[in-house]
């Protein structure tokens, strides 16, 4: 009977065996190499060393992250875009991600059809942050500031398009407070400015600000989730802080080359989504400002798309160009 008993098993392991397509039998094949479309050291960067870490050692394969900044990200996903479809080369993208086809009418792939969704990773709030040496200590104080000297102060961006341009974008559209805008090749180097006092006002991703508003380098003033933040529960909402109604989140988003086989998809997103719920990853997350979502492949698929066209409202409603 247990010689029965084993063979049966035996051959059932088998069937699921040969029915698994070979492509995920065979994943990884090799190194991975993680595409990070911006600098480093924005929060974007910052998630993806964290999980590529824990990839690696899970698969006992190293896992590279390149950054290659660039036109909001569109370079970094242009190489992904273009790279062979056998789940070898990753791309993490924020949320600024949904925005690029409404505001770059000539990108050099498609954003649907060259690029697979694997999983929406987390989500977190940017936190409006100021200099220390800024006047303005409130919500209303800098609205009441930027109104008495229209387009004469300026407020940085991790480019054209990103996160911190749409989010005060939005501010300045709820306020009617209007600032100039400088764009830089990435959260890391706006940051750098920031601190130094280079530029006085950033929207500033909440896993990037947490450490330094903690050390005093920068001022935080209001947070642009719809709920305070656990990690800085002192700080209001914008919406609570003087302009009712603003809310935006920043998110973060995994993809692979448009192509990819599902089952080499199915098998990077089980293994990511396992390593965010583990309670170390989570609970560091957490405690530096972001949400772990981790979901499938076919709900980060819907989110984009209903991403992307709320985004392509707040486009045509602001006049933004990859330009301004």
């Amino acid at each position: 009977m247990r010689f029965k008993k084993a063979f049966y098993n035996a051959a059932f392991l088998a069937i699921v065996v040969a029915g698994f397509p070979a492509a995920a039998q065979n994943y990884p094949a090799g190194p991975i190499r993680w595409v990070v479309p911006f600098p480093p050291g924005g929060g974007t960067d910052i998630l993806a060393r964290t999980v590529a870490q824990k990839l690696s050692e899970a698969w006992g394969v190293a896992v590279v992250v390149d950054n290659r900044g660039g036109a909001n990200g569109t370079m970094g996903a242009a190489i992904v875009a273009k790279a062979p479809p056998d789940g070898q080369t990753l791309l993490i993208v924020p949320s600024g991600f949904a925005v690029n086809p409404s505001i770059y009418k000539n990108l050099p792939f498609d954003s649907v059809k060259d690029l697979a969704p694997v999983s929406q990773l987390a989500a977190s709030p940017l936190i409006l942050v100021v200099h220390p040496s800024f006047p303005p200590k409130t919500v209303k104080e800098i609205i009441a500031f930027i109104k008495a000297r229209p387009n004469d102060i300026n407020y940085g961006s991790s480019g054209n398009g990103s996160p911190p341009h749409l989010a005060t974008e939005l501010f300045q559209y709820m306020t009617q407070a209007r600032m100039t805008h400088i764009p830089y090749k990435g959260a890391g180097p706006a940051a750098v400015d920031v601190i130094a006092g280079q530029i006085p006002i950033y929207f500033m991703n909440a896993l990037q600000a947490v450490p330094h508003i903690k050390s005093g380098r920068l001022r935080g003033l209001g947070v642009t989730s719809d709920t305070r933040f656990s990690a800085l529960p002192e700080l209001p909402t914008i919406a609570e802080a003087g302009v009712p109604g603003y809310a935006m989140t920043n998110w973060y988003g995994l993809l692979v080359p448009g192509g990819t086989p599902r089952a080499t998809v199915s098998r990077l997103h089980g293994e990511v989504a396992r390593i965010l719920n583990l309670p170390e990853i989570r609970d560091r997350l957490t405690k530096e400002g972001a949400d772990v979502i981790a979901s499938t492949p076919d709900r980060f698929a819907a989110f984009l798309g209903s991403e992307m066209e709320k985004f392509a409202r707040i486009v045509k409603v602001s006049g933004m160009t990859a330009s301004n």
